[in-house]
């Protein structure tokens, strides 16, 4: 909502300030140099990138719009979530949640929590972390640095597209003189004209420019930034979620491993003790069905 609300304070300024300059509007409607422009951004975009960095661009992008999942609610469900599996672990024995981590689609535990478990990435890293857990092959440390590992590929993977959003709102510039260049060329070739139709000209091939430093300065560039402040979210989460699970496997009970991942939840959106433990508190799900 809020990146909307931005949009049209960028754009309605830039027109409000032109406007009281008495700029004649109808000068900057341009569609020729909108079509080079976004064209030409468009096309380096595919030529520099795979097809999975497209995908992602575009989810970024919509994602933008819909505002940040990361939010108290998501950090208090996940936390709730791990208190739950452990308390079964530490009842039962790890044995008693490898069909939970083995399939969480239908484990009572996971289903209970769908925000959580929708993203299949988070999936993942909890279960297949877990997985390893229960096979006893390995020591915490050697899990604690897996997941570190895990984490570091995730977000290489989150980051690239990013760079290429950013590295096309940097290109908006340089296509914008290109766009401006080609208008001053048809300009040239209206010389000895009415002055009336070369000052028209001139105007279009000034908008190129314009067009391509307020795409690049006031649209892309700022979502690419969003994207990027997303992309740092979920590895905080993530690192919340990576320091829960190393606590419970080193041995802490589940209510102090939850206690020692919420504190590395980031301080805006981090449940209080006490609204975390009565949450904890509260009857958990059922054991996966058979």
């Amino acid at each position: 909502m809020f990146s909307i609300i931005g949009i049209v304070v960028v754009f309605g300024a830039v027109l409000a300030g032109y406007l009281m300059e008495k700029g004649p509007l109808l000068v900057l409607m341009q569609p020729a140099e909108v079509v080079m422009i976004c064209g030409a951004a468009l096309g380096t975009m595919l030529i520099a990138n795979p097809i999975q960095v497209l995908k992602q661009i575009m989810q970024g992008i919509l994602g933008v719009f819909k505002g940040s999942r990361y939010t108290k609610k998501l950090y208090s469900d996940s936390l709730k979530m791990m208190y739950d599996l452990f308390g079964r672990a530490r009842r039962e024995g790890l044995s008693a949640i490898e069909a939970d981590i083995d399939d969480p689609v239908k484990s009572a535990t996971f289903s209970a929590y769908p925000a959580v478990m929708k993203d299949h990435h988070v999936r993942n890293f909890i279960c297949d972390t877990m997985r390893t857990a229960t096979s006893g092959a390995l020591d915490p440390f050697d899990i604690d640095q897996i997941m570190e590992q895990d984490m570091e590929v995730h977000h290489h993977d989150s980051t690239e597209p990013v760079s290429a959003l950013s590295t096309v709102a940097d290109s908006l510039p340089g296509l914008g003189i290109v766009a401006a260049v080609l208008g001053v060329v048809i300009t040239m070739g209206a010389l000895g004209g009415p002055p009336e139709e070369i000052g028209h000209k001139v105007a279009a091939a000034l908008v190129g420019t314009f067009l391509g430093i307020l795409l690049c300065y006031g649209l892309v560039g700022p979502i690419a930034g969003n994207m990027s402040k997303t992309a740092d979210e979920e590895k905080a989460y993530y690192h919340v979620l990576r320091t829960t699970m190393a606590a419970f496997i080193k041995g802490t009970a589940p209510i102090l491993a939850v206690e020692v991942g919420r504190r590395a939840i980031p301080g805006h959106v981090r449940p209080t003790f006490q609204e975390l433990e009565g949450l904890c508190r509260k009857k958990e799900p059922q054991a996966v069905a058979a």
